[in-house]
């Protein structure tokens, strides 16, 4: 075989066999051909395999943790530590008239003929609130009257025939029996005199018990009587008055916070509606709890203003003397339907889930009265982006 043909075989191109040329010559040499080509493309593949073997182990991409750390989000965090703050203790209640008194018909009632004051007056003690028509009663008093006078003629009359027949029984023309008769007389006429005059005072009472009256001085809270009503003594209340104008916040408090206070303790009071705060000290504190939600009272005690309407929804802040507790800032404090919480940053780094009990509202942040030692790390903001279990960064905030 001369030159040409061996080169045309390396390249895979047909052999013309040409007269003188040996055909088994040929296919030994087409047979190292292949074996040649097989060699060379195993060696490329083995270097392949090498170089991407080395790329790989220097890019770290058999440490997959070292990309999730790359990867997880970074989360400031603070360490509250805990803080002697002034105790407070929040609630809510009714207001209401310390004293309320109900006013009604004493007397046996009738049509109801003027009522000088109205709901938001002040009164005194005494003073007519509703006035009932008396002129059936005014001619029983009238009659009452003469009767009266009938009874004191007849009394005198009685008396002056006694008189006459002391001085004849000395010259014998009236006899003893005679006399005493007169005296009883005398007696009995003096006698109905005293029950005239208890018949004529009798009506005086009752007429006088006809009108409704202040039974103490305070401010009307309501009335519910009109001109030309008919009232009796069965009838509802006609007015209802605040005694000297007191006024109480009735607030519920649980078991906890009805022992952290006591008598004369201040409180704050803020009206729903409105920013004013009221002063008030607590005066009676409930002395049984309730077994249906297991709170009791406490009656803060208020001095009458116009922003204080009894029925009326109020908040109290009452003071609860000194605790040591976390403080947080707002943004690092969630709530959801379970309540309260916050998202700490544990040993693992992965966030988890803390529930709370928030206290009063301070200006450095809101007071953790339970769930927190003050040694976690707290997420300061943007807890809500964040998942339970999720691995992130911590970075303490700087201090101020």
């Amino acid at each position: 075989m001369n030159y040409e043909s061996g080169v045309m075989a390396e390249r895979g191109q047909p052999i013309t066999v040409g007269l003188g040329e040996d055909p088994a010559e040929l296919e030994a040499s087409e047979r190292r051909s292949k074996r040649r080509l097989f060699l060379i493309a195993a060696l490329v593949v083995l270097g392949l395999a090498i170089a991407a073997f080395f790329a790989m182990r220097g890019s770290g991409t058999t440490t997959p943790a070292g990309d999730d750390d790359a990867q997880a989000p970074t989360v400031t965090v603070v360490t509250p530590g805990k803080t002697t703050v002034e105790g407070q203790i929040t609630a809510t209640g009714t207001l209401a008239a310390r004293r309320d008194m109900p006013v009604g018909v004493v007397g046996e009632g009738g049509r109801v003929v003027s009522v000088p004051v109205d709901a938001g007056d002040w009164v005194r003690q005494g003073q007519v609130l509703a006035s009932i028509d008396q002129s059936v009663q005014s001619q029983q008093v009238q009659s009452a009257a003469a009767n009266v006078q009938v009874a004191q003629a007849d009394a005198k009359l009685a008396q002056a025939n006694l008189d006459r027949a002391l001085q004849l029984v000395e010259r014998g023309f009236v006899s003893a029996a005679d006399v005493d008769r007169l005296t009883a007389t005398r007696d009995a006429a003096n006698a109905r005199v005293r029950v005239a005059q208890a018949q004529l005072g009798e009506l005086r009472a009752r007429n006088a018990r006809l009108n409704v009256l202040a039974p103490a001085s305070g401010y009307v809270l309501e009335r519910n009587v009109e001109t030309g009503q008919t009232v009796s003594a069965g009838s509802p209340p006609l007015f209802r008055i605040a005694r000297g104008g007191e006024m109480e916040l009735r607030a519920r408090l649980n078991e906890d916070s009805l022992a952290a206070i006591s008598v004369g303790t201040t409180a704050q009071i803020r009206p729903v509606g409105t920013d004013k705060l009221f002063t008030g000290q607590v005066w009676q504190v409930s002395p049984t709890i309730d077994q249906q939600d297991r709170q009791g009272t406490a009656r803060i005690a208020l001095a009458y203003a116009p922003g204080l309407r009894p029925g009326g929804f109020a908040t109290a802040t009452i003071a609860s003397g000194t605790v040591v507790a976390p403080i947080l800032p707002e943004s690092a404090v969630l709530s959801d339907r379970e309540g309260a919480y916050v998202l700490i940053v544990n040993g693992e780094n992965k966030a988890e889930r803390r529930p709370v009990t928030t206290g009063t509202v301070t200006r450095k942040g809101i007071v953790i009265t339970e769930g927190l030692t003050g040694s976690e790390r707290v997420v300061l903001r943007a807890g809500g982006f964040l998942t339970e279990g999720e691995t992130v960064k911590a970075q303490l905030a700087k201090r101020d």
